[in-house]
């Protein structure tokens, strides 16, 4: 029986379209073109980074967000706050909390973005970044410290995430029951793939997800 529900942060709980907007407007090309790019990343199965490479050769990441940092300080740049929400996240988190089950934010994010997420006040019993665990999807050890964190078996736990490759598959490698979100350019990829069936249910939105729980109950 499922008495935890854990959420991935980008595209399940955060919109990153402005991230990548700005991305693009740092980057000196068009929002269609970088989305165009990542799209192309995502369907390849080549990490994010690689779409960086593509518009710009020889692009170096690092060296890039320490540039961005100097010439705006102040600025958002590479991170997320709490428009960038998905509308559906207070109210279902908030739903399956009052449904008497545990709700656990934990995804491969940088250690700043636990700051982001616990000032957003989300109705969540805890929150959790890969950098701040030392440890980052698909890597068992991220799923071991899911299971650890929310001191449950990991049958008794509910992934929730909009990728295979880092949600689906590892954690039901775990153990874990797995639910497989429509969301973002990986969501919709991933649905599509025959490998989408090993999840315990793909759904549209986070409201869905109790019917989801009552069926696995």
């Amino acid at each position: 029986m499922i008495k935890a529900v854990v959420f991935d942060v980008g595209e399940t709980l955060i919109s990153e379209a402005r991230i990548w907007a700005r991305w693009a407007d740092r980057l000196g090309v068009s929002e269609f073109v970088l989305m165009g790019a990542l799209g192309g990343m995502a369907a390849l199965d080549r990490p994010h980074s690689d779409a960086f490479e593509l518009v710009r050769p020889g692009f170096d990441l690092l060296a890039e967000e320490a540039a961005w940092e100097r010439d705006d300080p102040q600025g958002l740049r590479n991170r997320f706050d709490a428009d960038d929400l998905y509308p559906d996240v207070r109210d279902a988190l908030a739903a399956i909390r009052e449904a008497g089950y545990q709700v656990i934010i934990a995804g491969n994010q940088p250690r700043r973005a636990f700051d982001a997420l616990v000032a957003m006040d989300l109705p969540a019993d805890s929150v959790h970044t890969s950098e701040g665990w030392g440890v980052s999807k698909p890597d068992p050890g991220f799923f071991a410290k899911v299971a650890a964190v929310a001191g449950r078996e990991p049958a008794e736990i509910l992934y929730v995430g909009d990728r295979l490759d880092n949600d689906v598959l590892p954690a039901a490698e775990a153990g874990m029951r797995t639910a497989l979100l429509r969301r973002g350019p990986w969501g919709y990829l991933h649905a599509e793939r025959p490998r989408a069936a090993a999840a315990d249910a793909v759904v549209d939105d986070l409201h869905a997800l109790l019917s989801v729980l009552e069926r696995l109950a």
